[in-house]
């Protein structure tokens, strides 16, 4: 197995297709192709369901595509690390983070990197997900923590961190505290969910779209805690991720016919990058997928 054989398999994965793969990895199509079939044959899996218009993910690939992003991002770190006892890193990093944003392994890197590396100076801005990525795009900012559902502004490239399903979120007890929902069975509450602009809110509105229902949102805040003090008071039933629940006493309800996934991801745009950005970024994504 070859550390290229895996950056191959990833970038298909991320950019949708084998052409697209290619063209962000500056390599032939045919050459993509052939070191992940080289990388399914060692495996002794397939990776890819080639059979559709766009590629997917087999069992095998599901279980193997975090592994090997992981083992990436580790290998990154470790040339980051080693470029810094050569030459420190210095300079100016622009970093944009998606409003209410309050992941701790985030902040605890944002907060680390000025004592960790002093040559670097960080500029934060806070905003709503469709202006940090016009921001990246046009090189306002070098990169941005943003949620999304679907894809991203063509040009830019995303590392997705969190990938999950929305969730009902309600008091213990609650008449809705069942073992699944359908989004149908909301109708009768007041509906609580992130701002627009976030991967919740997107994903909420397009599974309501699909679901042949109006995506009525009656209180919107920009952080999930909110959210979640607002439902422990019965002021309606939060739209939330199943992870921004642990720990705080409530019940999470799947809901079967949400069709689309509420996703965080790190995004730059193609191209060269300056080593500042480049070391955030890599501590971000090491943190993230750890967290």
């Amino acid at each position: 197995m070859e550390i290229h054989q895996l950056r191959y398999f990833a970038a298909v994965m991320d950019e949708g297709t084998f052409t697209a793969a290619a063209h962000r990895l500056h390599v032939s199509q045919s050459g993509i192709s052939t070191q992940v079939a080289k990388l399914e044959q060692e495996l002794g899996q397939q990776l890819l369901d080639r059979s559709g218009r766009r590629i997917r993910l087999t069992p095998a690939g599901e279980a193997v595509l975090p592994l090997a992003k992981n083992a990436l991002a580790t290998l990154d770190a470790i040339q980051h690390t080693a470029a810094e006892f050569a030459d420190a890193v210095r300079g100016r990093v622009r970093l944009g983070m998606i409003m209410g944003c309050s992941i701790p392994a985030f902040l605890d890197t944002v907060a680390d990197l000025g004592r960790t590396h002093p040559g670097v100076e960080l500029s934060l801005h806070e905003g709503h997900s469709d202006d940090l990525q016009a921001r990246v795009l046009s090189g306002a900012l070098d990169l941005a923590l943003i949620g999304y559902a679907g894809d991203v502004t063509p040009g830019l490239a995303v590392d997705v961190v969190v990938d999950e399903p929305i969730t009902a979120v309600v008091p213990a007890g609650h008449t809705l505290d069942r073992p699944e929902l359908r989004l149908a069975d909301l109708g009768g509450e007041k509906i609580l969910c992130l701002s627009p602009g976030t991967g919740i809110r997107a994903a909420y509105e397009d599974s309501c779209r699909r679901a042949g229902l109006d995506p009525r949102v009656d209180l919107d805040a920009s952080s999930p805690d909110i959210l979640l003090r607002l439902a422990e008071r019965g002021a309606g039933i939060a739209i939330l991720s199943a992870s921004s629940t642990r720990g705080s006493g409530l019940r999470s309800i799947p809901l079967t016919d949400a069709a689309t996934h509420g996703r965080l991801g790190l995004i730059t745009r193609r191209g060269q990058h300056s080593p500042a950005a480049l070391l955030l970024r890599t501590s971000l994504l090491t943190a993230l997928r750890s967290s």
